[in-house]
């Protein structure tokens, strides 16, 4: 950014850019310093106070806000589950290195209590969640959370950067030459492509977005080079729809002329399948535990209220395209419907064409649906009709989280899509369950489930399990 350009910076721009950052420096350090005094008291309650090397209580603190830094979280605005996810890795970060020093430091002859180890990591990481959460709440309201940008490109690319990171960026407005854009009728035009100099200088910005993908190669390039004087950071968004780009590596050539992005399908790695799995037993079993009362409740309540068996075990399309014909599987589930719904439901749609164009659509009944039971519409209602599903990830024929568990009658309506949905073991949970759920048409829970397995990792698991939560409470999609 020019100096001219510095000097006319607003208030605003110099409390996000100077101040943001010392804040939650700050609220970071805290949260790291009471965690090693609970740490120290918990352990000291237990009798373990001698195995505490002096040295934690120093190189904690100095370890853990260096490796949050590295993580470029303090003048970095990202999504909360990716905070969530460098967070995490910081504080691992955090011990591996902290054990090093201690070993280093004493020659492995006064070990670390575990205990500590152990309290402090879980009191940091989520004393640390807890106040990035809060502290992105409060300087929101103040309106000192946002980066101001411009945004150079009007078009469906710029309107998906808004829908996926609305919260972290005030737009300023665009520059385009199409003012017939959808996006303007909302956002002010500041000028076309031969005014970004005026435009810059006239509202300065810390960062300028060019989501322009379709521009020649060499206009990109003009362009680029036309913003970069007037602010600290340029980002292009390329055209690579489509392509996996979770597990994304770059690498470039010496002169920096070249760059190459790589990418990796992480389900196809061995070791990956087999974290997943052990994923799935660990947490698995832990839910079986927790939800084993609410299944016996559920069992009861469902043969009392309507006859017939109290799961409905049915077959699903699963893992492993080595085998011959369709790899299929017995999916449990508890019974929402009469036995005879296969005869309620042909009836129902033939005397009301609507409700046979929404089962064209959606495959689905979002309204009323006379194959359900009264027990069935409250365990839909909080899919506790699924949770005996939680066998089938313990047996291996599921997953707690992955693509949909098709129907072998979909087969035709999943089409190109089949090999990769086969790819891994379907899930209890997904990526199309926690974005709509039912309210999704068949066609997109298709490529939603497609990107969850080219675009595979653990943390994504893990969020994904985190975000079922509030969908199941919230009712969202359920029918």
């Amino acid at each position: 950014m020019s100096e001219g350009a510095e000097s006319r910076m607003t208030p605003q721009m110099r409390l996000n850019y100077y101040v943001v950052p010392w804040l939650l420096f700050g609220v970071d350090l805290l949260v790291i310093l009471s965690s090693v005094y609970l740490a120290t008291r918990v352990t000291r309650y237990f009798g373990q106070l001698a195995f505490i090397s002096q040295a934690w209580c120093v190189l904690l603190p100095i370890l853990h806000v260096t490796a949050i830094m590295m993580q470029d979280l303090y003048r970095g605005r990202r999504l909360f589950y990716d905070i969530a996810r460098k967070l995490f890795k910081a504080t691992c970060y955090t011990m591996v290195a902290g054990l090093v020093f201690d070993f280093a430091l004493h020659f492995g002859t006064l070990p670390t209590s575990r205990l500590f180890v152990v309290t402090y990591w879980t009191l940091s990481l989520l004393g640390l969640l807890a106040g990035r959460f809060l502290m992105r709440r409060v300087l929101s309201r103040l309106g000192i959370w946002q980066n101001r940008v411009i945004i150079i490109g009007a078009g469906h690319t710029a309107a998906q950067f808004i829908h996926a990171f609305y919260g972290n960026y005030y737009v300023v407005g665009f520059i385009e030459d199409n003012a017939e854009k959808a996006l303007l009728q909302r956002y002010p035009c500041l000028g076309g492509f031969d005014d970004i100099e005026q435009v810059l200088q006239a509202n300065p910005v810390h960062e300028v977005i060019i989501a322009a993908p379709g521009l020649p190669r060499d206009r990109l390039v003009e362009i680029f080079y036309r913003v970069q004087p007037y602010v600290r950071k340029t980002s292009i968004i390329p055209d690579l729809f489509g392509i996996p780009i979770a597990n994304v590596k770059t690498e470039r050539s010496l002169d920096d002329h070249l760059l190459v992005l790589k990418t990796t399908n992480s389900l196809q790695r061995r070791t990956n399948r087999y974290l997943k799995r052990a994923f799935d037993l660990v947490v698995g079993s832990v839910i079986a535990v927790l939800v084993s009362p609410i299944l016996l409740i559920t069992a009861v309540a469902i043969k009392l209220d309507s006859p017939g068996p109290v799961c409905y075990n049915a077959e699903r399309i699963g893992k492993n395209l080595r085998r011959s014909g369709m790899p299929t599987f017995t999916c449990y589930k508890f019974r929402s419907m009469y036995v005879d719904s296969d005869r309620i439901l042909h009836e129902y749609l033939a005397a009301h064409p609507e409700a046979a164009a929404e089962w064209q659509t959606f495959q689905k009944l979002r309204g009323y649906d006379p194959r359900v039971t009264r027990v069935g519409r409250f365990i839909r209602k909080y899919s506790i009709d699924e949770l005996p599903q939680i066998f089938n990830v313990l047996k291996g024929d599921m997953s707690l989280v992955g693509p949909r568990p098709y129907l072998p009658r979909e087969r035709a309506k999943i089409g190109d899509y089949y090999h990769v949905v086969c790819m891994t073991t379907p899930g209890i949970t997904g990526l199309w369950q926690v974005s709509g759920r039912n309210d999704i048409e068949f066609d997109g829970r298709l490529r939603l489930d497609a990107w969850y397995v080219r675009n595979w990792s653990l943390w994504q698991d893990i969020t994904l399990l985190v975000r079922t939560i509030g969908v199941v409470l919230g009712r969202q999609g359920a029918y």
